[in-house]
């Protein structure tokens, strides 16, 4: 060992000598014009030689021990900052090595600047020596080894559909990133997006030969090592851009042997499988860069506030210097050693020609301006929405895969109507709500075509109340409940034309109001009853059709609450949400097709693999011609009835609701493409003092902004009514009816009761059989209907 160490003194000596005859130059890295792959003006791994002119070389002062320490000396007044870059000598570098290291300086700057003359490949005596180690080591079983691992070595293609473990991406329809839970990359660049002068930064400090190695490069670890030795610092990276990102993608941290042969293989199959700027590209949107930043358009928004084009020179050579220590290097938590750290980036940069020493040392000079934000993926958009579809994932993707985490979830939300759609919340409960009685407000549209939820808003503000009021507040939908029921009626056969009598009713027991107990004492047709909303005549249907068929329909249309058999049912007195009674409404907007009401499109893992992919059967629930009728008479309602304050520049469809004593106003309503439900009322279900006209109203508002671009579509045409059929049969109720005052006799064609075996109008008294309307006295209830007005442009009244 000792005669080891006498010999290299002697070398020390003689490079000494030389250096003082000036026959070794120490100069700066090569600028010479790069041969092989040229990008982003790199300087060439392999140098003709020195430059002609020797220029001095700027050296960087290394720190004296931890970030700790370099903080406490600025504490203690030393006239040097931490990471200072030294100004140009003219003969010699000084390097602050130790003691014992200093005879070995001399050897050290040859070495270095020597592998950056020519690389290790391309001296024969490297290759020389490698076969006799080789050799001498054993080849054939390491050749064999080395195959097996590359064997297992996972497809590269999962580079570009990477998620993290343990993290969840919410997509909109159009791509754009709802929510984020864990350590995932929120904004994600191609490269041709990213600064030239951010991947020149990243290339000179991370891989200055990254355009000429295939994955390893053996030069650049050994030039790393005496480069880091020198500075006693990490000054340069020993592992190539294309091993981080093998690293981030396949591997974990563990320092073993083989994850590092792995690690070395998989670098060197992606460069056989990928090219340069997607390797590069993925990797900046990747990597992890402190703070809570993953990815380079994360960390300029976490640190700088900015967006990536907005970054200057001293901020980008400040990021690019984050990787081999984010924390450490944090301008956040060690803004002296970040500083320090950024200097040795711009001296990097300026030692492979990517900028001047001018612009260098104006970047040096200015002081780092930080303006931090919180990661993007902390924020939320769309958070109702976000929040219905974590609670819906379980049903599609299995609990292992949820624990495990890296999923990406593709949905069908289409951001710009939902924005609309919280405006238009927060508007009606600011400009009505007080005036009215109400305090919140929800929205949901749907696609009635694929039963996609296209926007959801589930109240005026998430951050004060995640209470989701579309889909997990049950409430009673009053009269949009009649819907399903006259649905039901014309389904069995019974005709928009049947008479039905509009008189105050009791039927076992029960007595249903009509709102503000006014009552025609006369026949009305099933249209006209529908368009008014008249009480008594839905709980007649409703008895004529029969309680089974009835619920068997609505639940088939998209009703997930459990209905049971009571005469209140017709005026809505069960509770559901607003979402699942949309999703009813879109049946009929479909032509009498249901899809299943969902927010998810796609789920994929972490590796690409699609776990979920969103396909859900159409069924035709309601025939055509019923669904063509239904719609027809549900346009009346919009065209002369209490939707009239939903009416747009063409057809629309629906039906008003207002809950006992108004604590609920509703207004269901579709055109072909899209239904939308609207709800407003109070948490605590206080009564308001509002109509139904304002949902309606609040309704025109959403609709008449997203249908603006949208073609106009018609209906389907009434279809021809004589000798129709049903398809479905009525099973009506053995039920005791009388009426208050007995009814007229109707003129020839008025009425008559229901076509093809329908129950029809028949005040004869039907046996009770042990029949009660249990929990539904009717304590004055009254769905508030037939009360609208026209007055001065106001709507007045309730339903």
């Amino acid at each position: 060992m000792s005669k080891f160490l006498d010999k290299l003194k002697e070398i020390s000596t003689k490079a000494n000598n030389l250096a003082e005859k000036g026959l070794v130059k120490s100069t700066a890295p090569d600028q010479e014009k790069p041969q092989g792959e040229i990008y982003l003006q790199q300087q060439d791994s392999v140098a003709k030689g020195l430059t002609e002119k020797e220029v001095p070389t700027q050296v960087v002062e290394p720190a004296e021990g931890s970030a700790a320490e370099v903080e406490s000396e600025v504490k203690e007044g030393e006239a040097e900052k931490a990471g200072e870059i030294s100004e140009p000598v003219d003969k010699k570098r000084s390097w602050n090595l130790p003691e014992k290291l200093k005879p070995l300086e001399p050897v050290l700057l040859v070495v270095r600047e020597k592998l950056r003359e020519k690389p290790l490949h391309r001296r024969p005596l490297f290759w020389v020596g490698l076969a006799g180690l080789a050799l001498g080591s054993g080849a054939t079983a390491g050749v064999v080894y080395l195959q097996s691992i590359e064997k297992d070595l996972p497809p590269t293609g999962e580079v570009f559909t990477f998620e993290r473990d343990g993290t969840l991406t919410i997509k909109a329809q159009d791509g754009t990133i709802l929510q984020q839970v864990g350590n995932a990359t929120r904004e994600k660049y191609t490269i041709e997006q990213i600064p030239k002068q951010l991947r020149e930064a990243f290339i000179a400090i991370e891989d200055r030969r990254f355009y000429d190695h295939k994955g390893v490069d053996v030069q650049g670890v050994i030039r790393a090592g005496v480069s880091n030795l020198l500075a006693r610092d990490v000054v340069q990276g020993g592992s190539t851009i294309t091993q981080q990102l093998a690293r981030i993608v396949f591997l974990d941290q563990d320092p073993t042997a083989k994850r590092k042969i792995r690690e070395a293989l998989l670098a060197q199959k992606i460069e056989r499988e990928m090219k340069k700027d997607q390797i590069l590209e993925r990797y900046l949107n990747l990597v992890y860069l402190g703070s809570g930043a993953y990815g380079v358009a994360d960390a300029a928004w976490v640190y700088f506030g900015k967006k990536l084009n907005e970054l200057t020179l001293p901020e980008m050579a400040t990021i690019a210097g984050l990787p081999p220590a984010p924390t450490d290097y944090s301008p956040l938590v060690n803004p002296k050693v970040a500083e320090k750290r950024r200097n040795i980036v711009l001296q990097e940069m300026q030692d492979m020609g990517f900028i001047t020493a001018a612009e260098a040392q104006s970047a040096r000079d200015t002081a780092l301006k930080l303006d931090p934000k919180l990661p993007k993926r902390l924020q939320i958009l769309a958070p109702y929405f976000t929040s219905y579809i974590q609670k819906e994932l379980p049903k599609y993707v299995s609990a292992e895969a949820l624990e495990r985490g890296g999923l990406t979830v593709e949905t069908t939300l289409n951001l710009e109507w939902q924005k609309t759609a919280e405006k238009v919340v927060k508007d009606i409960v600011e400009n009505e709500g007080a005036a009215e009685g109400f305090e919140q407000a929800a929205i949901v549209a749907i696609d009635p075509r694929n039963g996609e939820v296209k926007a959801l808003v589930g109240g005026t503000g998430f951050g004060d109340s995640q209470f989701n009021r579309a889909t997990q507040a049950m409430r009673q939908p009053g009269s949009t409940f009649k819907g399903f029921v006259y649905t039901a009626a014309i389904a069995a056969g019974f005709s928009p034309y049947d008479g039905f009598q509009d008189a105050p009713m009791t039927i076992d027991g029960y007595q249903p109001q009509n709102y503000g107990k006014t009552y025609r004492h006369g026949w009305v047709a099933l249209t006209d009853a529908l368009t008014s909303s008249i009480n008594v005549v839905a709980v007649r249907v409703l008895a004529d059709v029969g309680f089974e068929p009835t619920i068997k329909l609505a639940k088939d249309m998209g009703i997930k609450t459990e209905l049971k058999p009571y005469y209140a049912l017709a005026l809505g007195a069960i509770e559901v949400n607003l979402l699942e009674l949309t999703s009813g409404y879109g049946t009929l907007a479909a032509q009498g097709t249901h899809v299943e009401t969902h927010g998810i499109r796609k789920v994929t893992d972490s590796k690409g693999k699609v776990l979920f992919d969103g396909s859900f059967d159409k069924k035709q629930v309601v025939d055509k011609t019923s669904a063509a009728i239904m719609t027809w008479m549900m346009q009346q309602v919009v065209n002369s009835g209490t939707g009239r304050p939903a009416a747009l520049d063409r057809p629309v469809a629906g039906k008003t609701g207002t809950s006992e004593q108004a604590r609920d106003l509703w207004f269901i309503g579709f055109i072909p493409q899209l239904v939308t439900g609207v709800w407003l009322g109070n948490d605590d279900s206080y009564p308001t003092w509002g109509s139904s006209g304002t949902a309606a109203l609040t309704w025109h508002e959403f609709m008449s902004k997203v249908t603006k671009d949208m073609p106009v579509e018609k209906f389907a045409e009434l279809p021809e009514l004589e000798g129709r059929k049903g398809s479905i049969k009525a099973k009506p109720v053995n039920a005791s009816i009388s009426y208050g005052a007995p009814p007229p006799v109707p003129a020839d064609g008025a009425g008559g009761g229901a076509a093809a075996g329908g129950a029809g109008y028949s005040d004869q008294g039907y046996s009770n059989q042990g029949y009660s309307d249990q929990g539904y006295s009717n304590q004055g209830y009254s769905d508030q209907g037939g009360g609208y007005s026209d007055q001065g442009g106001g709507y007045s009244g309730q339903q």
